[in-house]
């Protein structure tokens, strides 16, 4: 298969200046604020994202420098198949996040519940459409009576370095 790439659209502005003691999810980052500066040429795409209340963020992993089909995730002591984890050290370092929508002043975006990391490259947002993905009768797998911990876990450090 050929190589794909992406172009970023902007940039992410966040309170974390490096890997260590980030929220691992957006919902351990309530009220952490950050801003996206879209590049100026993709502003028009903007047009009517200010009525949602919640956008979802796909961005470049750029810190990742390796990646691991097995990791001891966050939340657990076992190691596990990469897919089945939210790990970044995946073999295509793409994040997703869910965030709330603040303000738009032309091309900079404030949001809340940020969880990444200063200068994350930005490559796509989408509006957050809950009803359209059709969440009953979910399985937890390995997170089954973890899922609280998600709101008070940081990021320890663990993908930083390749000797995990």
């Amino acid at each position: 298969m050929n190589k794909i790439t992406y172009k970023p659209i902007g940039i992410i502005h966040s309170p974390f200046k490096t890997p260590e003691n980030v929220p691992i999810q957006h919902t351990g980052a309530k009220g952490e604020t950050g801003t996206i500066e879209l590049f100026p040429e993709y502003e028009e795409g903007l047009k009517d994202i200010e009525g949602f209340s919640h956008i979802i963020l796909i961005f470049h992993l750029h810190r990742v420098e390796y990646f691991k089909l097995k990791v001891i995730p966050f939340l657990d002591i076992v190691e596990r198949g990469i897919f089945s984890t939210r790990a970044p050290v995946r073999p295509n370092p793409i994040g997703l996040t869910v965030v709330k929508l603040i303000n738009i002043e032309g091309n900079i975006i404030t949001v809340e519940n940020i969880d990444m990391i200063e200068g994350t490259p930005l490559l796509d947002i989408k509006p957050c459409l809950p009803m359209i993905d059709d969440l009953q009768d979910i399985k937890l797998g390995w997170l089954t009576g973890k899922i609280e911990k998600f709101s008070v876990t940081r990021s320890d450090g663990r993908f930083n370095k390749k000797s995990e």
